[in-house]
């Protein structure tokens, strides 16, 4: 691979592509394209060639049409309207988000122009901070602060874009305050009330009802995601090291972008062992869940046996609570989960548990002497109470 001439040493890699190059150190592809007579250098995020080739194309296509789309609006007025077809494009060529986060993002862009009666056509340099908090009060009443928030960002970035295109000065929707987003309170089911729940579902009489009650098992011992739950093969189930290998599906990937390894607890390798069993004809690379959604057969348990409501992702909170009761530490419960900020989420959600079970714990803690059969001899007159 020869040095490019850039003036920039051993440190940028020419490559076979046109309009790519390698970073040395890191071994990463990068674009290095001109578009209207403007140099664009930007990461790739991979060091697979065949990968890198694919979003430089898609890289390249994006910003020629963000050109024209730009050239549009000089040429006149830009309306608010103008300014989503390019945030749609920049999202749509964004290569570091997944299918799924391109689509969220698409939504709160509907749903801003859908609760906004006229805003498509409207001049950007006509809407005001009265407008946008108008907007945000009617709006914050109808949706949940997640969503809130996420629309107020959608929001923001579009007429971020007419700030830099020229058309207005200053961003007025930076005036409005995000939501604060409340914990959701866990209402989990206790031990016996999940295997009741697991035993109606799986029992219901429908073609797919075994399979259903397989999935909940699946997620409340293994506290996958439902997509990454549903991706898993039977090559991913490691039974010599006991272990799952998550790796999410081909279009979403994890939530992370990374791969982790679950171990399985004794209830998992069980299910997996049945299943395997029943199913040896299978080859690797078949699912081992045949069914990735469950959710009616969850209502009609829960309201046969008159519980508490629960979700697929409630399962992923209930196998965090029962590590963490069972003595397992946050941090590692945080690497289980897939979290990537050392434990920090896991802290807020379910910190309250480790204080329970550290007090618990404090109660077995003891100076007194304890004989091997670790009884604790009491002095004479001594009382045990």
């Amino acid at each position: 691979m020869r040095e490019n001439s850039d003036g920039q040493g051993s440190t940028w890699k020419r490559t076979p592509v046109s309009n790519l190059v390698r970073y040395g150190p890191s071994g990463v592809y990068f674009a290095r394209v001109r578009v209207g007579g403007k140099l664009i250098r930007r990461s790739l995020k991979t060091n697979k060639l065949g990968v890198a080739q694919l979003r430089l194309g898609e890289l390249v296509k994006d910003e020629r049409a963000k050109r024209e789309a730009r050239v549009e609006v000089s040429r006149g007025r830009m309306r608010f309207g103008d300014a989503v077809a390019i945030h749609l494009k920049q999202v749509e060529g964004n290569v570091g988000l997944k299918p799924n986060g391109k689509l969220y993002r698409k939504r709160c862009a509907e749903a801003l122009v859908r609760s906004w009666p006229g805003l498509l056509d409207k001049d950007v340099h006509k809407i005001s901070e009265r407008d946008c908090l108008h907007w945000a009060a009617e709006f914050g009443k109808r949706y949940s602060a997640s969503v809130f928030n996420n629309t107020v960002g959608s929001l923001r970035q579009i007429l971020e874009i007419a700030v830099k295109e020229g058309s207005r000065y200053g961003n007025p929707a930076l005036a409005i305050k995000k939501a604060r987003i409340r914990q959701k309170a866990l209402d989990l089911p206790e031990h016996d009330e999940f295997l009741r729940l697991v035993e109606s579902i799986g029992s219901a009489g429908a073609w797919c009802s075994r399979d259903c009650a397989d999935l909940v098992r699946f997620l409340a011992f293994g506290g996958f995601r439902k997509g990454e739950a549903g991706a898993i093969t039977w090559a991913d189930c490691d039974f010599e090291k006991r272990e799952i290998v998550v790796r999410g599906d081909a279009e979403t990937g994890t939530k992370n972008w990374t791969i982790r390894r679950v171990p399985m607890i004794p209830d998992m390798l069980e299910l997996l062992q049945r299943l395997r069993q029943d199913r040896q004809e299978e080859p690797l690379t078949a699912h081992v869940m045949k069914v990735r959604e469950c959710q009616k057969a969850i209502d009609s348990a829960c309201k046969k046996l008159g519980t508490t409501r629960f979700t697929h992702h409630d399962l992923r909170h209930l196998f965090a609570t029962r590590c963490i009761e069972s003595g397992v530490d946050i941090p590692t419960v945080s690497r289980w989960l897939g979290h990537k900020d050392g434990g920090a989420l896991a802290m807020k959600v379910y910190g309250h548990l480790r204080d329970e079970h550290s007090v618990d714990m404090a109660q077995r803690v003891t100076f007194k002497a304890v004989d091997e059969e670790g009884i604790i001899r009491l002095k004479r007159g001594e009382s045990a109470a």
